[in-house]
């Protein structure tokens, strides 16, 4: 929601991996580490991607997944192929962490939609369902063509647009009736 104050939640868009009775999971999908790229993680972990530096995906950006543990990678894909790693998370998408989907990725195989992120967003049991109760995020459905295709900077926009809702419209004044 727009009144949120913390600057890692502002304008936030989060792919909600996993909710359960325990808590939940998620990875923010639209704010961007400004200067890496994955060619750099590739090349910090040795995958030597030789000519294909030049592919499209080794050139995205990475996104800052979240404030814990940020030294931890994790890649959500549309995949049907699967890595060691690999959670299926929906019909559509998966999550990876381990290093043989980068490797995957350098050699310009699949997955065709990615979405590198360092570091994730957690919630303690009911945490999450009580933010929800006063209003401090805002909830739709998956949208792939926002996860994968839509340019980082319209993510928090179109996610809004999805349910359609006029972010500039809403207060962030709230109460409940």
């Amino acid at each position: 929601m727009p009144g949120i104050k913390n600057p890692i939640f502002q304008k936030t868009v989060i792919y909600i991996c996993e909710h359960t009775q325990e808590g939940a999971m998620g990875i923010i999908i639209n704010k961007p580490l400004q200067t890496l790229k994955i060619k750099n993680i590739l090349q910090q972990l040795n995958i030597n991607p030789s000519s294909c530096l030049f592919g499209p995906k080794v050139k995205e950006t990475i996104i800052m997944g979240g404030p814990q543990a940020q030294e931890r990678g994790f890649i959500l894909h549309s995949s049907k192929k699967r890595f060691y790693s690999s959670i299926q998370i929906s019909e559509e998408t998966v999550i990876t962490t381990s290093r043989d989907i980068l490797e995957s990725i350098a050699i310009l195989e699949e997955p065709t939609n990615i979405l590198v992120a360092l570091g994730y967003c957690t919630w303690d049991k009911n945490q999450l369902e009580h933010e929800l109760l006063n209003n401090f995020w805002l909830t739709s459905t998956v949208n792939q063509k926002i996860l994968f295709q839509t340019p980082i900077n319209k993510r928090w926009i179109s996610a809004t647009q999805n349910i359609g809702i006029d972010i500039y419209k809403l207060s962030i004044h709230f109460g409940h009736a």
